[in-house]
């Protein structure tokens, strides 16, 4: 445990908990390191009288009274907000070195002091407060120790943090010799001392608590129309989120920003300030090439009515959309699991892709030949969960239109603006930037990185006369701006990147491409199966990863399909699915997975008329 930091600063006062005290050699050697900004509260389990009876506890607790530290005796670690000791207080670190239930105690036994103790905890740590929790390798079950344990056979110390709503922000190795004084005791001071060889420092913060998803009513304006509807439950918390607003320092606007920057050294580059709407109409028709619409939420407004204007833009893509005659009472999702011409009629969808805009952007008052327009903003995709499907991400828009006697090479113009922002691999000399052609008509290319896999980023199109524009060539690039910032920034799990947790965001204020430093370090994986009986011919199973990531509220990261089977006499067809829980920046319990485990079975029988197994 360092407090030397927190010595450093005078204005702040470090309030420092020691719990499970044997000899109080390590509160001793603490309290003499420590600065005069640091408070000492040095508690054990044994009466007084059996303390100091203990090698060197007299002079220890002595030492500690001289500095002026409070030395307790008969503290349970387990019930701290009990203790008429501690009674209303709150400290900024509570400390505990090598816990034991004693004796031949299994790590069940160990498990379960572990989860009393964190529970504790909490309702005496300050809310920016940390626990310290120091361990024998291999005791914590974390990829930090060295042999690491089966799962089963650890104390899974981050399992049982969660379970208090603690998340494992920091590990680092116990270093013995910075207490000169420390001499480790056994369970209640026997004379047997702990292995701290190899043993790990485990320091565990407070994490934002899990709340269920909340409906959001959207209107838009989309040429003379007013749209009213709602957000599909599931994407509500990727709405309404400003990260690529003018004044923002998140990683996908740094990201577009240094991006933009480098292409305009290069080429002329012009932004488009203008707010476009999530909502498009599928009126006038939308080619595959464009977007694959088997993944757009088709929309069923509640409202759709004049906005009052006698004008409309004439530049407006939905200009000519027609209201609907008969409003629903309530916004919903439609699931549309084809892409046929009946998906197309379905009317209203979130925009899955930026280019529905590209018409409109085209056709816009002085637009320059050769001139990259750009635009950025959100789009939603209904597909299934999984660790490297985004329901939500933001994309960059850029659009060039250029005469057909010229051909630009803007690939190599591409590759060299985005090969400044990506960070090439140091253990390769291959190329960082692939672009695959995907398709000749239109000229279809598929840019993809190649570093921790092959990910496609972003497509490359070059459209013909006719399609877009009557008399030029466009070209048309699409880059996935979440995506990039995971590369960058070494974000391993997308979801981090829509973290209400300020010390996410907190870590980009100066502006700068460097790494994310991650606050909730092994997150447990949990995992569930949920089996039904299905009608193959209707059963939505887009709908049923929409109704996962609505009722877990985005907790689940993976699903399978495990297992399936029809009986020939039988027209139904089970399904089996297994479903990973974790969560990237929060504390997800056991206890909490399977209570949204039952709550998804609750759902899933009645709003997918499935028959549960």
């Amino acid at each position: 445990m360092d407090v030397d930091s927190d010595a450093a600063a005078p204005q702040k006062l470090c309030r420092v908990l020691l719990v499970g005290e044997g000899n109080f050699s390590f509160s001793a050697s603490v309290c003499e390191t420590a600065g005069s900004c640091t408070e000492i509260t040095a508690t054990c389990f044994q009466p007084e009288e059996a303390a100091r009876q203990q090698g060197e506890a007299e002079r220890n607790i002595q030492r500690l009274l001289e500095k002026g530290a409070e030395v307790y005796f008969q503290v349970d670690c387990t019930q701290l907000k009990e203790c008429v000791a501690l009674s209303g207080r709150q400290f900024d670190r509570v400390v505990f070195n090598f816990p034991h239930c004693g004796r031949k105690a299994g790590v069940k036994k160990n498990r379960t002091l572990l989860t009393k103790f964190f529970l504790s905890c909490a309702g005496v740590l300050s809310e920016d407060g940390e626990v310290h929790i120091a361990l024998c390798n291999g005791q914590g079950g974390t990829p930090a120790d060295q042999p690491m344990r089966e799962w089963h056979n650890s104390w899974q110390v981050v399992a049982m943090a969660a379970e208090a709503g603690f998340i494992l922000s920091e590990i680092c190795p116990f270093d013995c010799a910075k207490y000169h004084s420390y001499r480790s005791t056994g369970y209640r001071s026997q004379d047997k001392t702990f292995h701290v060889e190899g043993a790990l420092n485990h320091i565990f913060t407070r994490s934002l608590p899990f709340t269920s998803v909340q409906a959001v009513a959207v209107q838009e304006t989309l040429g003379k129309h007013r749209v009213c509807f709602q957000i599909p439950e599931e994407l509500s918390e990727y709405i309404n989120r400003g990260f690529l607003g003018r004044h923002s320092h998140h990683p996908v606007y740094l990201i577009n920003e240094r991006l933009l920057k480098e292409l305009s050294s290069l080429v002329p580059v012009q932004r488009i300030e203008r707010e476009f709407p999530l909502l498009f109409h599928s009126s006038k028709g939308l080619p595959d090439w464009l977007c694959d619409l088997s993944n757009i939420y088709w929309i069923r407004p509640s409202e759709v009515g004049l906005t009052g204007s006698e004008e409309a833009s004439p530049q407006d893509l939905n200009s000519s959309v027609q209201p609907e005659t008969q409003p629903v009472t309530s916004g919903e999702a439609v699931a549309n699991s084809t892409g046929t011409e009946e998906g197309v009629k379905k009317g209203y969808g979130l925009r899955s892709s930026l280019m529905v805009h590209a018409h409109d952007v085209l056709q816009q008052k002085g637009f320059r030949v050769e001139t990259f327009y750009t635009m950025s903003g959100p789009v939603f995709r209904k597909i299934p969960v999984s660790r490297d499907n985004l329901p939500a991400f933001h994309e960059t828009l850029l659009i060039c239109g250029f005469d057909p006697e010229r051909r630009p090479d803007y690939i190599r113009v591409l590759q060299r603006s985005l090969e400044k922002v990506i960070p090439a691999r140091l253990d390769s000399s291959e190329r960082l930037l692939t672009f695959q052609k995907l398709s000749d008509a239109p000229v279809l290319h598929g840019i993809s990185v190649k570093q921790k896999g092959d990910r496609q980023v972003g497509r490359i199109a070059v459209i013909p006369p006719g399609r877009f524009h009557p008399g030029l060539h466009v070209c048309a690039v699409t880059l996935n701006l979440d995506l990039l910032a995971m590369l960058v920034f070494g974000v391993q799990d997308w979801r981090m990147l829509w973290s209400s947790d300020p010390r996410f965001l907190d870590q980009f204020g100066q502006m700068e491409l460097r790494p994310l430093q991650s606050f909730s370090l092994h997150p447990p994986l949990y995992q569930h199966d949920v089996s039904f009986w299905v009608d193959p011919l209707s059963f939505d199973e887009l709908g049923f990863h929409s109704l996962v990531r609505q009722v877990t509220a985005g907790a689940v990261i993976d699903v399978r399909l495990v297992d399936s089977f029809q009986y020939p006499h039988m027209p139904q067809a089970s399904r089996c699915y297994r479903l990973s829980y974790q969560a990237c920046d929060r504390a997800l319990s056991s206890r909490k997975a399977q209570e949204l485990q039952l709550r998804l079975r609750e759902q899933i029988q009645q709003r997918l008329q499935v028959t549960l197994r």
